[in-house]
């Protein structure tokens, strides 16, 4: 019912915040009388405010049309290679012919995102960074209420298998990179085909701020999912989506509860954040306040999570800690780290990462015991938060350097 409400509530504020909207631009737009009178620039600023605290926030598009190779700027083709129900993969083909393509020689990098709230364009700068030096694939995981019923159910295993499905199509001359949530399912896909012993096993697997091992300096993230049952999930987070959705009935953790849950954890930072952004419209300030636009269009874009997917995570990762106890079954087989034997291991953590606490990503070097020690590196990024590693200055400037250092050494 909450989510019903939820829509209702959404479809009710729509047209006051088109009203805000055209407001808005009504008494900051030039042409427009209102926009010479007294206090003008606050009216406007405060009608801003008000659209982008009520505004629906659709998925936001990449946007990345070019790219850097060698000192020339080469244009970048979006292109879908794969389509699954709950996921696409997308490759960001550099603009040149096949042969250029070829001398270029840039190693192949599957870049896992996470399916945990935000959509992957969040790791739009990490794509930048990385489409430098390397051919960048990506994995677009769909919002779960876009899919129909009949696609069936997704749990955490089928994002394994998603993932394996991808590392065999790029690979073996392939590198894979993971952010935050999917470190977990990503070590257990390879650990899976190294059991196997399957020939499409890739060179490097780098992961960066992920749960690995959630015992280890606990977070707010980790402490609500212990504090709680996991009967309390299921009753009190998980709702069916309504009609006006492709994935109408289907069980969901939905976007605007995740993203509830987001401000939650610190809310007098966004209180803030907002002040100075009214403040830099009134002052007409506009780099601060466009770069404040941006981040919000992100941050609050959030798809709907499969239900079955969200509560396998809580049990399997952060209640149960089967993979750090050598307890996964995924599929009917137990999961072995131990087992692989010839991809080189990079772990990336922030030092003032609040989501994965230390050691929690450093955990899978523990794990992954059967790995020479030269095939093993380790970083903390100083000074960087959970978002610092891969998006911004730090991950521009330190952390991706030192990635395609490590993959040009074990590639």
């Amino acid at each position: 019912m909450l989510y019903q409400l939820h829509e209702m509530q959404r479809s009710l504020l729509t047209p006051l915040m088109q009203w805000a909207d055209a407001s808005s631009k009504l008494f900051t737009n030039p042409v427009s009388p209102l926009a010479h009178t007294p206090f003008s620039q606050r009216i406007a600023a405060g009608y801003e405010l008000m659209y982008r605290l009520g505004k629906d926030y659709e998925k936001p598009a990449f946007e990345i049309d070019s790219t850097l190779v060698k000192g020339e700027t080469v244009g970048i083709i979006e292109h879908v290679v794969v389509n699954k129900p709950f996921c696409r993969l997308i490759h960001f083909k550099k603009d040149l012919d096949d042969k250029k393509i070829k001398a270029l020689k840039q190693p192949t990098v599957l870049l896992v995102a996470p399916l945990s709230g935000h959509h992957s364009t969040l790791l739009r700068d990490t794509v930048r960074g990385l489409l430098v030096d390397h051919d960048v694939f990506i994995t677009d995981w769909t919002d779960a209420r876009m899919v129909p019923l009949s696609e069936g159910a997704f749990h955490l295993d089928d994002y394994i298998f998603y993932v394996q499905d991808f590392i065999r199509l790029l690979g073996p001359e392939l590198h894979v990179i993971s952010v935050c949530q999917p470190t977990v399912p990503v070590l257990a896909a390879i650990s899976l085909m190294a059991t196997e012993k399957d020939p499409k096993l890739p060179k490097t697997m780098t992961m960066m701020g992920g749960p690995i091992d959630p015992r280890r300096s606990p977070t707010q993230v980790n402490n609500l999912a212990t504090e709680k049952k996991f009967s309390w999930f299921e009753n009190t987070v998980i709702y069916a989506v309504p009609p006006n959705y492709p994935g109408f009935g289907r069980k969901v953790y939905p976007g605007f509860l995740q993203h509830a849950g987001f401000i939650a954890m610190n809310p007098g930072r966004h209180a803030q954040s907002h002040r100075e952004f009214y403040a830099h419209l009134v002052e007409g300030d506009d780099e601060p306040a466009e770069s404040h636009r941006k981040f919000y269009d992100e941050y609050n874009a959030v798809l709907d999570m499969p239900a079955e997917y969200y509560l396998d995570t809580i049990k399997t990762v952060f209640q149960d800690f089967s993979l750090p106890k050598g307890e996964w079954i995924v599929g009917g087989k137990l999961v072995r780290p131990q087992d692989i034997t010839t991809v080189a291991l990079f772990t990336v953590e922030g030092e003032l990462d609040d989501i994965s606490g230390a050691g929690q990503t450093q955990a899978a070097h523990d794990l992954c015991s059967g790995i020479p020690a030269d095939m093993q590196q380790d970083f903390v990024a100083q000074g960087a938060g959970h978002y610092g590693i891969f998006s911004g200055r730090r991950w521009r400037e330190v952390v991706c350097p030192k990635i395609t250092e490590f993959i040009k050494q074990h590639g």
